[in-house]
């Protein structure tokens, strides 16, 4: 994989080849993803992945875990697609968990599942509140299961490596980065044929969500700038009680006469 950078970027697994044995964590998602999209299709075991999913019960009955395990249980129909997806996951999952770490990894995970749901879920009642019904039978079908684990995966591969080339369907080279755009333009396309709107809405937070945890310095250097000034505040407050009490008068730095002073 090129770097852009004059020298050969290489991962651990997935684009940069496999080396050792895969990490069980994620081979562990992998297999519960494949478990839960076949239990669907038996009759006893189907209202497994049906309580798993997110779906409107979560306000209209309190199921309120769906957001936390909608991400991990297989969806879509009696296809082979479902093993080209658990694929791909495992391919930019392997390259993400590897340079992140299981921690880094599961940190992940843990902010944009839930905060995608919250997303997709404000997006319907919003709809539904507007509309008075559901723009969509089914909502949240776009981002159930292992596709928001693609999007998450995917969008904290384009962050991390960002400056790598990728051959799109092994022909087209092309920045990983822009599969942050990639990712929402198949997500958008799929809302024009289903109308999801909530979904596509999860899509989206979700690919924001990861940037903003994997690209932290911007937001880091907001709160540590506010932070200052919040702290800056509180000592000229500290100092001017102490000066009344002491009667002695603070002298502000724009409160210095120009010119050489003595102290």
């Amino acid at each position: 994989m090129d770097s852009g950078r004059g020298y050969r970027t290489t991962v651990d697994f997935g684009f940069g080849g496999p080396r050792g044995r895969p990490p069980q964590d994620l081979v562990a998602v992998l297999a519960a993803l494949f478990t839960t999209f076949a239990l669907q299709f038996f009759a006893s075991t189907a209202i497994v992945p049906a309580l798993l999913r997110l779906t409107p019960a979560v306000w209209r009955a309190g199921f309120l875990w769906q957001p936390f395990t909608y991400a991990f249980v297989g969806f879509g129909g009696p296809s082979p697609w479902i093993l080209v997806e658990l694929f791909v996951l495992y391919w930019f999952g392997g390259d993400v968990r590897s340079r992140l770490g299981r921690t880094g990894f599961w940190r992940l995970l843990a902010w944009a599942v839930p905060c995608a749901a919250a997303a997709a879920v404000l997006v319907q009642l919003a709809a539904e509140a507007i509309g008075g019904a559901s723009p969509t039978p089914f909502p949240f079908q776009l981002m159930q299961g292992q596709r928001m684990l693609l999007v998450v995966v995917i969008s904290a591969f384009a962050t991390l490596y960002g400056d790598a080339t990728i051959l799109l369907f092994f022909v087209l080279p092309m920045k990983a980065r822009w599969f942050l755009w990639f990712s929402i333009l198949i997500g958008f396309v799929a809302y024009l044929g289903s109308k999801d709107l909530a979904g596509f809405a999860g899509i989206c937070a979700g690919t924001g969500i990861t940037v903003l945890v994997l690209s932290p310095s911007r937001l880091q250097r907001a709160w540590r700038r506010r932070w200052l000034e919040r702290r800056r505040t509180r000592l000229e407050r500290r100092v001017d009680r102490l000066a009344k009490r002491r009667g002695l008068r603070v002298v502000r730095p724009d409160d210095r006469p120009k010119g050489p002073t003595i102290n």
